[in-house]
């Protein structure tokens, strides 16, 4: 096997240098999605939280509105992947303007943030380009995330592209993570992801 390229100064997405964010993977924004089909986008996402956790990637896990009873919290197939994450409930639509939130990023220590979000148009693009002004390297997982239409989540997307956001899928991550087939420790898990 190849000497390991440096895990923490490497340009692409590695296990040292990247963090997860995920907000609102609530049921209610789940049934909102129009741009692509609900069931896909919840195997998307599970399959993205499965990849975070296999690398064992920094995690931040925020909600909106649970504690004010208005919503409910993130759906069980996520919960099931991170059941000790603490979810950090905002009020804010833009995560970024929410101190705990805020906070819980910086706290990671990581400058290279994959991030998920519905809605594409709101919940992601605004902190997303938010975090872009403040020097983080955003990688918008494109697949795994969903707007009020297509051409909502579309110009979402072109938007956080044009500002300098990495639009990626799940597949992507995934590879860019393991890199290498002979490193064993992941390699079974990451096969059973990506072809189960």
């Amino acid at each position: 096997m190849a000497e390991i390229r440096n895990q923490k100064s490497d340009h692409l997405l590695t296990p040292e240098n990247a963090a997860f964010v995920m907000i609102d993977y609530q049921p209610t924004q789940v049934d909102s999605i129009k741009s692509m089909d609900k069931d896909d986008l919840v195997n998307n996402i599970v399959k993205t939280s499965k990849v975070a956790k296999l690398y064992n990637l920094p995690v931040v896990i925020s909600t909106v509105n649970v504690e004010s009873g208005n919503s409910k919290p993130t759906i069980d197939e996520i919960k099931e992947i991170f059941p000790d994450e603490k979810e950090i409930d905002r009020s804010t639509i833009n995560s970024w303007e929410d101190d705990a939130f805020r906070k819980a990023v910086e706290a990671t220590g990581r400058k290279k943030i994959v991030m998920t979000a519905l809605w594409t148009e709101a919940c992601l693009s605004f902190p997303a380009l938010d975090m872009i002004k403040e020097g983080y390297e955003v990688y918008a997982v494109a697949d795994a995330v969903g707007g009020t239409s297509k051409d909502a989540h579309d110009l979402a997307l072109r938007r956080m592209e044009q500002a300098g956001v990495k639009l990626i899928g799940w597949v992507q991550l995934a590879c860019e993570l393991q890199r290498d087939w002979a490193r064993e420790e992941t390699a079974q898990e990451f096969a059973d992801i990506l072809f189960k």
